[in-house]
C-alpha cells in the first residue's frame, strides 16, 4: 500500500483555520490490501467534512444526530461496537482513523476538512499541524496561507523534526497582511537516512503569529452580514493579584508529582509581583493554612513561602470541599488587599474528594454560593484519576477555567504555562456593548477578566441595513473606569474581503456558529439539567446546519457494499 500523495492545505483568515487533509493512495501488491487513513488535529476543532473515492467511486461522510446516528449503527453491527474512528491522542491533539479494504492496484482518495477558530495565548495564535505519513510520500506538501487584515506583527515555524535539509524544502513569503507557507520536502529530503526507506516525517509542524493592533476599541471585520469583533489592549498598567493557591498532598500525590508541583510552585513565586497578595493552603483530610492570612509578595514573604513550599510532603485523603471554602473565607476576611485587584483561587488536585463532604454536588454548590461571584476559581487536574468534569464543572460556574495537567516530564512547565496565562489581568467587567435591535444571535458580550496577551472575541449577525455598526466597550482597568467607543463601516468592512482569491465566502458565518456551538456546550456544562437540554438542542441544530461534528452529531461513513457497511466519527470531550 502506497501513499504516493499527502497534501495539507490550510487557509486561515482573520483566525478562523480551515484545513483540508488529502491522502491518495495506491494498492500496488496483487490482491486486495487494507488501505488506512489517519490525521491528528487539534481537539479545539470541529470535523466538517470526510469522503472517500474508491476508483472514481464517492463514499461521503454524512453528519447526523448522535442518537439517531447511533441507533442506525448499533441496527448494521448487531455483533457489538467498533471503536469509533477518533480518539483522543495526547494533550491537543485527537485522530480520525479510518479504513477501507481496496483491491489489487486500485487507487482510494480521502479527504478530510475540520476547522477552528484559533485562539490567542501568551501574545500568540498557533496552527498546529500534526505529519506521521510513517512511509515515504512522493508527493507532500503543506500548504498554510494566511491573510490577517489587521496585518501580521510576527510570523515564525517551528517543527520537531526538522534537519538542514528539510529547511531547504521551506519557504516563506510575506508581505503586510498576507503570509504564504509552503513545505514540500523531495523523497530524498524525507530519508533518515538514504540507505533506508525510514521518513524523518514524524512530529508537529506549526505555525505561530500575532496580528497588528492600532485602534483602542478592537477590530471589527465584516463579511456578508455577519460581523466579529477581536478586542485585545496592549499596554495597560496590570492589577495587583490576590491569590490563594489549594495544593492538594493526599498519598496519590506522592512522588513525582509532589515534586513537580514544588518545582512549580518555587517558580511561580519568583513570578509573583510585588504588589500582589498570595497565600497557600495544603490539604489532605486534614486542611493546614500557611498563614493565616494573605501577605504582601515581598523578598522576604517570597523567600519563607519557598522555605514552607520545599517541605511539602505527600499522604492521607482528598478533603476538597473544606479545602476550598477554607479558601474562600481567607480572602473574605483578607484587609489591606489593594482596593482595585483581582482575587483568585487555584485549585491543583489529582483525585476525588475522598475525605469530608465527598458528594461532588454538594461541594459544587458549597463552594458556588461562598464564592458568590466575588472570585475566579482556577482547577487544575493533575493526571487521568480526576473527575475532569467536576473540576471543569465548578471553574466554570466561577468565573475560571479547568486544565488538565498531563503525568510527563514537564508537568512543572505545565504548571507554570498556566499560571503565566492568568498572571497578568489588565481588565475586569468588560461589556462589549451593540445597538440591541439590530444584532441578532450576539455570543457571549460579558466577561469577568481579560488576561494580557490573551484576546476577546464577540460575533453575531448584522439583521437590518445596518450602515454603521456603533460598538462601545465598557471595563475597569487598574487605574480607572474605560468606556472605548468605534463605529465600523458595515460597506467599507465588507470590501475587505471582496477580493481575496482564497477565501471561503461565508466564513465569518462559520466563525459565528463555530464560537457559539462552543461557548453554548461550555455554558451547558455548569447549568441545570432542564437548561442543560435547551442549550444541546440549540448545539444540535447548529452543529447540524453548518455539518460540524460536534459532542452532540456524528459522522456516519460508509463503505463499500461488501464491507462493514458503516463506522460512526464522534467528537471526544476532555471529561469523556
Amino acid at each position: 500500500i502506497e501513499i504516493y500523495s499527502l497534501h495539507v492545505d490550510c487557509k486561515v483568515t482573520s483566525r478562523f483555520a480551515h484545513t483540508l487533509v488529502t491522502s491518495k493512495i495506491v494498492n500496488r501488491a496483487n490482491d486486495s490490501r487494507e488501505a488506512t487513513f489517519e490525521v491528528e488535529l487539534p481537539k479545539t476543532a470541529f470535523i466538517t467534512n470526510f469522503s472517500m473515492s474508491i476508483d472514481g467511486k464517492v463514499y461521503p461522510g454524512i453528519i447526523k444526530e448522535k442518537a439517531s446516528a447511533q441507533k442506525e449503527y448499533d441496527t448494521a453491527v448487531s455483533h457489538g461496537q467498533s471503536a469509533g474512528l477518533v480518539k483522543i491522542t495526547g494533550r491537543k491533539l485527537e485522530q480520525f482513523h479510518v479504513s477501507v479494504s481496496i483491491a489489487a492496484a486500485s487507487k482510494v482518495t480521502f479527504e478530510l476538512t475540520y476547522e477552528e477558530l484559533l485562539k490567542r495565548q501568551l501574545g500568540k495564535f498557533e496552527l498546529l499541524i500534526k505529519v506521521r505519513p510513517k512511509q515515504l510520500v512522493k508527493h507532500f506538501q503543506i500548504d498554510v496561507h494566511i491573510f490577517e487584515p489587521q496585518g501580521i506583527r510576527f510570523l515564525e515555524t517551528d517543527s520537531t523534526f526538522m534537519t538542514n535539509e528539510l529547511t531547504k524544502a521551506l519557504t516563506k513569503v510575506q508581505n503586510e497582511t498576507k503570509a504564504h507557507i509552503l513545505f514540500k520536502p523531495t523523497v530524498d529530503q524525507q530519508k533518515i537516512n538514504p540507505e533506508f526507506d525510514e521518513t524523518l516525517l514524524n512530529g508537529d509542524f506549526v505555525v505561530r503569529y500575532d496580528v497588528k493592533r492600532d485602534a483602542t476599541a478592537g477590530d471589527i471585520q465584516i463579511v456578508n452580514g455577519y460581523f466579529v469583533h477581536y478586542f485585545a489592549p496592549q499596554e495597560m498598567p496590570v492589577f495587583p493579584k490576590n491569590v490563594i493557591f489549594v495544593i492538594d498532598r493526599s498519598g496519590s500525590m506522592a512522588g513525582r508529582k509532589i515534586e513537580q508541583t514544588r518545582d512549580a510552585l518555587l517558580k511561580i513565586l519568583q513570578d509573583l509581583r510585588p504588589e500582589d497578595h498570595f497565600s497557600f493552603i495544603t490539604f489532605n483530610s486534614k486542611v493546614v493554612e500557611w498563614k493565616s492570612s494573605l501577605l504582601p509578595a515581598t523578598a522576604e514573604n517570597v523567600a519563607s513561602a519557598a522555605g514552607f513550599v520545599q517541605t511539602l510532603s505527600a499522604s492521607g485523603g482528598t478533603d476538597i470541599n473544606h479545602a476550598l471554602l477554607t479558601a474562600v473565607s481567607g480572602l473574605e476576611k483578607a484587609e489591606g488587599l489593594p482596593e482595585r485587584s483581582v482575587s483568585m483561587i487555584i485549585l491543583l488536585t489529582d483525585g476525588q474528594p475522598t475525605s469530608g463532604e465527598s458528594n461532588v454536588e454538594v461541594i459544587q454548590e458549597n463552594v458556588q454560593k461562598a464564592v458568590n461571584g466575588k472570585y475566579a476559581l482556577f482547577c487544575l487536574g493533575f493526571g487521568f484519576d480526576v473527575s475532569y468534569k467536576f473540576l471543569e464543572k465548578m471553574a466554570l460556574s466561577n468565573g475560571g477555567i479547568a486544565r488538565r495537567i498531563y503525568e510527563n516530564a514537564d508537568a512543572a512547565l505545565q504548571l507554570q504555562g498556566f499560571y503565566q496565562e492568568v498572571a497578568t489581568p489588565i481588565l475586569k467587567k468588560i461589556e462589549m456593548q451593540y445597538p440591541e435591535n439590530a444584532i441578532e444571535g450576539l455570543t457571549n458580550n460579558d466577561f469577568k477578566l481579560f488576561f494580557e496577551g490573551s484576546e476577546i472575541v464577540v460575533s453575531g449577525k448584522i439583521s437590518n441595513e445596518l450602515d454603521l455598526l456603533p460598538v462601545e466597550i465598557k471595563a475597569q482597568s487598574h487605574s480607572s473606569d474605560l468606556t472605548l467607543k468605534e463605529e465600523a463601516n458595515v460597506k467599507e468592512k465588507e470590501q475587505v474581503f471582496q477580493n481575496q482569491s482564497y477565501i471561503f465566502g461565508n466564513f465569518i458565518e462559520r466563525l459565528w456558529a463555530y464560537l457559539t456551538i462552543q461557548q453554548l456546550l461550555e455554558k451547558s456544562i455548569s447549568a441545570q439539567e432542564e437548561d442543560q437540554k435547551t442549550l444541546e438542542a440549540q448545539v444540535l441544530e447548529l452543529s447540524l446546519r453548518y455539518s460540524f461534528v460536534t459532542p452532540l452529531t456524528s459522522m456516519v461513513v460508509t463503505k463499500p457494499a461488501d464491507q462493514e457497511q458503516t463506522d460512526l466519527a464522534n467528537k471526544p470531550t476532555e471529561a469523556g
